[in-house]
């Protein structure tokens, strides 16, 4: 998702999957396939290497769901932590809330 309204219509009527570290907002839309937004605070997570890897690794983790999502709009949010978290748990916290999305749509 590219702009401000695209990210302000997730939030209006959100279905919300989260962890201590991440909040996965999600809201069905009309194209037939499943779109992602980023949102990783300066505030959260200070070095922008860290920032990087925690996008680079949520697209990813993005990419290999896709197929298998219902088609919504996802916004990412990062929290307080998440730099703590290392590759392989960050991945599997991302797992577990797409599969949550999965089932609160009832498209799996």
């Amino acid at each position: 998702m590219l702009t401000p309204t695209h990210f302000t219509f997730v939030f209006q009527q959100p279905q919300r999957a989260g962890t201590p570290h991440i909040t996965i907002l999600g809201r069905l839309n009309m194209l037939g396939h499943p779109r992602i937004g980023l949102t990783v605070a300066k505030k959260h997570v200070k070095r922008a290497h860290e920032r990087n890897r925690i996008k680079r690794l949520t697209r990813e983790s993005f990419r290999l769901n896709q197929h298998d999502l219902p088609a919504m709009d996802f916004v990412v949010i990062a929290k307080k932590g998440i730099a703590d978290l290392d590759n392989h748990a960050l991945t599997e916290a991302l797992e577990k809330l797409w599969r949550r999305h999965c089932r609160q749509s009832q498209h799996c």
